[in-house]
C-alpha cells in the first residue's frame, strides 16, 4: 500500500483552495467534501448537475496513512457537509470531527442505515469460510499502528465493495444532500434513481464475470476484499500482510507459503506500488500464478465512473487469475 505523498497531493491542495476561495461562488455552490476516491465516485453521480463535491486523499495516497494539512483541514472546516467512511478507515478523520464547526454535517457511513458491516479478520491466514484469530505474535506488535482494525470495534471499513452497500451509501448521500440543498432535492433524487439502476447492472455483470472463479482459493496482499468476496462467493485463504503499511515478516510469509501449497491457492494478488519480491517469495515453489487488485482506486482517475471502473476491474483480474489455463 502506497505511503502518503506530498508530491502527489499537492495539485489536490490546491484544488481545494480554489474551490473554496471564490466569494462570489461560495454561497451558490454545494460545498461537500469526501475522504476517498470510490466514495467521492459515488458522491459525484448522485451530484451531477448540482456541484462537484472534493476529493481530499488523491492519487495514490493511502487512507490509512494519509495526513491533513492545513488546506485540507480548512476545507473540510468550511465544508457544508463531510463524508466520510469511518474512524477505522481513515484515521486522519478521528479528531477532526470532534472539533468541526456545527455548521458541518458529518456523515459516517459505516454508520448508514442499510450498510452491511463485516468482522475484521484476523491474522495472515484463513481457513476457508472461516474467519481465525491471530496465528502468531505479531499481529499484536501491528494492532497499534493498523487504523483499520479495533478502532470501529473489529469491523472491516472497505464497505464500498459491496454493491449493495453501495446502494445504501447512496441512499445515505442522497438523504444528506437533500436536506442541506432542498432547492436540488427532484435532481437528486433522479440522480441516485439512475445511480442504483447502475448498481444493479453492475452486480449482475459482476455475478456472471466470477461464476467460475468461486470456491477457487487465493491470497490476497492485505485483506481489504472481504466484502467483495462475501458478495461473489469468492475463497480468499490468506493475506501477505496484516496492515497494508507494515511489511510482512520471514515467518509470516513461510505460513503463507504453506497455505499457498496446503489448500492448493490457484493465485497471489498484488496491490499498486508495493514490492513485486514479496509475491514471488511467497509463490516460490508453487504453482500459485500473480495478479494485482486495486480495491481503493489508487491508480484510477477520480471522477464518476471510477466506482465502476474499479469493480469491473477487480472482478476482471480476479477471473483472469482463477480461471487461467494452468
Amino acid at each position: 500500500m502506497a505511503k502518503f505523498s506530498p508530491a502527489r497531493v499537492g495539485a489536490g491542495f490546491i484544488l481545494l483552495a480554489a474551490v473554496f476561495s471564490g466569494a462570489g461562488a461560495a454561497a451558490e455552490t454545494p460545498k461537500v467534501v469526501v475522504t476517498i476516491k470510490p466514495i467521492h465516485a459515488l458522491v459525484s453521480e448522485v451530484m451531477a448537475g448540482v456541484g462537484v463535491p472534493v476529493l481530499l486523499v488523491d492519487g495514490a495516497a493511502s487512507p490509512h496513512t494519509f495526513t491533513l494539512r492545513p488546506s485540507t483541514a480548512r476545507a473540510i472546516n468550511d465544508a457544508d457537509i463531510f463524508i466520510r467512511t469511518s474512524d477505522g478507515l481513515e484515521p486522519f478523520t478521528h479528531k477532526i470531527v470532534e472539533t468541526l464547526p456545527p455548521s458541518v454535517n458529518v456523515v459516517t457511513l459505516a454508520d448508514a442505515p442499510g450498510i452491511t458491516l463485516l468482522d475484521q479478520r484476523r491474522g495472515g491466514t484463513f481457513e476457508p469460510h472461516v474467519h481465525m484469530h491471530a496465528i502468531d505474535e505479531e499481529h499484536a506488535d501491528v494492532k497499534a499502528h493498523d487504523g483499520h482494525d479495533d478502532e470501529e470495534g473489529g469491523k472491516d471499513g472497505h464497505i464500498w465493495l459491496d454493491p449493495r452497500n453501495a446502494k445504501a451509501i447512496v441512499a445515505s448521500v442522497t438523504h444528506a444532500l437533500s436536506a442541506r440543498y432542498p432547492e436540488h432535492a427532484a435532481r437528486l433524487a433522479a440522480n441516485a434513481a439512475a445511480l442504483d439502476r447502475r448498481l444493479d447492472a453492475l452486480n449482475q455483470d459482476i455475478t456472471t464475470e466470477l461464476s467460475r472463479a468461486r470456491d477457487k482459493p487465493f491470497i490476497v496482499f492485505h485483506d481489504a476484499t472481504q466484502y467483495f468476496e462475501h458478495r461473489y462467493g469468492l475463497n480468499a485463504v490468506g493475506s501477505i500482510t496484516v496492515s497494508p503499511d507494515i511489511p510482512p515478516s520471514a515467518r509470516r510469509l513461510t505460513e503463507v507459503r504453506r497455505k499457498i501449497v496446503s489448500l492448493g491457492a490457484v493465485c497471489v494478488f498484488s496491490e499498486p506500488d508495493f514490492q513485486p519480491k514479496l509475491i514471488s517469495a511467497v509463490t516460490e515453489a508453487t504453482k500459485a500464478r500473480s495478479g494485482t487488485l486495486d480495491a481503493e482506486g489508487l491508480m484510477l482517475t477520480p471522477g464518476p465512473d471510477l466506482y465502476f471502473d474499479l469493480m469491473h476491474g477487480l472482478a476482471r483480474n480476479i477471473a483472469r487469475c482463477l480461471d487461467a489455463e494452468s
